[in-house]
């Protein structure tokens, strides 16, 4: 059970937040000084510390209240701690939120509001902790990256580590498959924030309704289904990186509203005025043509020219020529391991197959290709048949045909070789998985 410590010299104040925080299912424990709260928190665990600011010392200035904050910042005590006083005071505030304080709330207050403010600090806290878990789970991950052969990719590399360690807004452009979330990661972790969080967000996944709620959170109450309150990308990527994937894909009435953060770094949470300040980098990525987009006007061009400072195309599988039996090599290794096979080596005529195959998917199908014949491989040998390659390629001349009948056909050969798998045929055909679904409900198709 969360446990918070009530600190407060008025035996009164300790007993209605005692039974408040009670009432609601937390664990309390109240002292009447301050030493009293330095004992407990030398001695016990806490969640959080609700600290009255004046004493009998001094009832207006919030002197003591301060010296406490400071002392717990001295024995790096880090927990959540809720300041509260009788006197509005601007300044005491500021001051207690510079020493440590993580919000403020006058006397009396308002139980609806105390709650709340209570529950925003512990699953703020909470969510720091999982965060930390996360990146020392990741900082003991053996660091088994790809050292790329081909000579675009090395300059592609070189180019990277150039800007990678500014603040520099970077465009990742290229095909489907080609890797660019990947070079996301690889150039926050060589960033001075790859200490802090690197958070990705779909844009082709977010519908224009749900925009501003998944990107910039919202309050409970802000419309019909906000139960609860919800965090923005924004904010979880706050002193870290945010990766904005499928940008071209944002809808046009949103293209203002993430204009106007990037230029002024400032934005609503849904439901709130109070107008909130980020410190984030911005990477994006896309295989959409943004000369056609701007001319159509489906793309604004000032957005555009905010998320490209440096823009960066990624090249395709077939321009790596010099990866492709390397990098199928590291994929075997990768998913032996994964699946607890001895390691497998690959035939001759399979490594002849792979070099002359057209690679519409790019490294994402060359990954879940040699994945499948890790899995049904059945000596230590990886052969050509157990590839399942293609045998003809994409650009393969088709006989002329309705528009609508080509696109059924294009939607059967993109199943087909996915195995039904609609989220990989979508990236095969370029599409979302949504428009893909579209489609195939359109056309009759059956999966």
């Amino acid at each position: 059970m969360t446990r918070i410590l009530i600190i407060d010299d008025r035996a009164d104040i300790r007993l209605s937040l005692t039974m408040l925080l009670n009432d609601n299912g937390y664990q309390t424990q109240e002292v009447g000084s301050l030493d009293g709260g330095k004992k407990e928190l030398v001695c016990s665990e806490f969640s959080l510390v609700l600290l009255d600011m004046n004493y009998a010392l001094d009832t207006t200035s919030g002197e003591e209240g301060l010296s406490f904050l400071s002392w717990m910042k001295s024995k790096d005590i880090v927990i959540p701690v809720i300041a509260m006083t009788a006197w509005s005071n601007v300044d005491l505030a500021v001051k207690a939120m510079r020493l440590g304080a993580t919000d403020f709330i006058e006397k009396p207050w308002k139980n609806k509001r105390l709650l709340q403010i209570v529950n925003q600090q512990l699953a703020y806290q909470d969510l720091q902790s999982q965060n930390l878990k996360l990146k020392q789970q990741l900082k003991q991950m053996p660091k088994n990256e790809y050292v790329w052969q081909s000579d675009c990719m090395l300059q592609l590399m070189e180019e990277i580590k150039t800007v990678a360690n500014t603040d520099v807004s970077i465009l990742l452009t290229g095909d489907n498959g080609t890797g660019k979330s990947e070079l996301a990661n690889h150039i926050h972790q060589l960033s001075p924030r790859k200490e802090e969080s690197l958070i990705s967000v779909n844009m082709g996944s977010i519908s224009e309704s749900l925009f501003e709620s998944e990107m910039f959170g919202h309050k409970k109450g802000a419309f019909t289904d906000a139960k609860n309150n919800r965090i923005g990308r924004f904010e979880l990527a706050e002193r870290g990186t945010l990766f904005l994937d499928e940008i071209a894909n944002i809808p046009l009435s949103q293209q203002a509203k993430l204009l106007r953060v990037l230029e002024t770094w400032e934005y609503e949470v849904l439901g709130s005025s109070q107008t909130c300040q980020t410190n984030i980098r911005i990477i994006s990525a896309t295989n959409g043509d943004f000369d056609k987009l701007i001319q159509q006007e489906l793309f604004r061009e000032d957005l555009y020219y905010r998320l490209n400072t440096i823009e960066f195309r990624v090249p395709s599988l077939k321009e790596r020529h010099l990866d492709i039996i390397p990098l199928t090599k590291f994929f075997i290794k990768k998913f032996a391991h994964k699946y607890h096979r001895s390691e497998l080596s690959l035939s001759s005529s399979a490594q002849k197959a792979l070099v002359e195959y057209h690679w519409p998917g790019n490294i994402r199908e060359l990954s879940h290709l040699i994945e499948r014949a890790v899995l049904l491989a059945k000596g230590e040998q990886i052969e050509l048949d157990d590839l399942h390659l293609s045998s003809k390629p994409d650009n393969q001349e088709l006989p002329f045909m309705m528009l609508e009948t080509a696109e059924i056909k294009l939607i059967k050969i993109a199943l087909d070789k996915t195995e039904q798998n609609v989220p990989k045929a979508a990236e095969l055909l370029g599409l979302t998985k949504s428009s893909l679904y579209r489609r195939i409900e359109k056309f009759g198709i059956s999966i």
